[in-house]
């Protein structure tokens, strides 16, 4: 029994077909069908069910995969105490991003990131919830960045910042006289929000204390942009609310219509999270402590208090 028979096995079983793993494992097909048959012929069981397309893991198998699983992290574990024994912050690490998150915090912290360490290969996706979740869990990711608490018994969640929720009110919308914006002053049937699927729509809906179900709509979006949101607002369409980062962009004329809440702000939690296991965390904790360094100036982290946070 070897390493790369065990990583053979986890390939076959995430993507169900040998010939699509071997792809992935960047060896022939003949060659990874030959390990994973050594391996089954050494316990004398038979992991996958090739009759069936596409190939599903026999019941020993399941339990099988799910300790090949362990072996491989552990083995990769001991390259990870290497490098942090070294001082070593370099190599392939794979971040996960929610949409709502990205398109504002990575400019910010990336081009400092990369300066510091050049010896780091970032690999960046852009993911929902919960294809971050799995891929952690899967060990596609090294870790990943998302609104929180989750609350997966497997995943470490480590607090960047939080970030208020700020209204746009259009000049036609009931609420533009408003100073400053309550929660009681929401009404979901003319705030626009973001698709099914969004951790920031379930934060407002959680806001407004709202069930998910919602009541008669005049139309259907299905936008994952707040920029679609902010338009459609101007649009006398209603009003939206936006996470702060995504405000700072703003030309003049839709800064005017921001709303701003009464203190203290609703907010949602953004977090780095990773597997308990921890592989690869001097790499994490260099884009902790990065993400940390530039977004402090934007944010001010004691002056917000989550009165409404985000679930998944």
């Amino acid at each position: 029994m070897t390493i790369t028979q065990l990583q053979y096995v986890l390939a076959v079983a995430e993507y169900q077909n040998f010939t699509l793993a071997a792809e992935k494992s960047f060896v022939t097909q003949p060659t990874l069908s030959m390990q994973v048959q050594k391996l089954e012929d050494e316990l004398d069981i038979l992991i996958f069910d090739r009759s069936k397309k596409p190939i599903s893991i026999t019941e020993v198998g399941k339990k099988i995969v799910a300790q090949a699983r362990n072996i491989v992290n552990e083995a990769e574990r001991i390259k990870d105490v290497v490098d942090q024994e070294k001082g070593f912050i370099g190599g392939d690490f794979t971040l996960g991003m929610i949409p709502t998150v990205m398109p504002t915090l990575l400019p910010m912290f990336l081009k400092t990131f990369i300066n510091k360490y050049p010896k780091v290969n970032l690999i960046i996706k852009e993911q929902n919830t919960e294809s971050l979740i799995q891929n952690i869990h899967d060990g596609h990711l090294d870790a990943a960045i998302a609104a929180t608490p989750l609350e997966v018994d497997f995943i470490t969640e480590r607090p960047l910042y939080y970030e208020p929720f700020v209204g746009y009110v259009p000049r036609d919308h009931r609420l533009w006289n408003a100073s400053q914006l309550e929660p009681e002053d929401l009404n979901v049937s003319d705030i626009l929000l973001l698709q099914d699927g969004h951790c920031f729509r379930e934060g407002v809906l959680n806001l407004c204390n709202t069930p998910k179900k919602l009541g008669e709509e005049h139309f259907r979006l299905q936008s994952g942009s707040f920029e679609t949101l902010v338009n459609l607002a101007n649009e006398g369409l209603g009003m939206t609310l936006l996470p702060y980062l995504n405000t700072l962009e703003l030309d003049e004329d839709k800064k005017e219509k921001l709303k701003f809440f009464k203190e203290p702000s609703p907010a949602r939690e953004v977090s780095i999270i990773y597997h308990k296991k921890e592989l690869k965390i001097q790499i994490t904790e260099a884009i902790r402590d990065t993400i940390a360094a530039v977004i402090r100036g934007a944010i001010a982290f004691n002056d917000v208090k989550i009165i409404s946070p985000i679930g998944k």
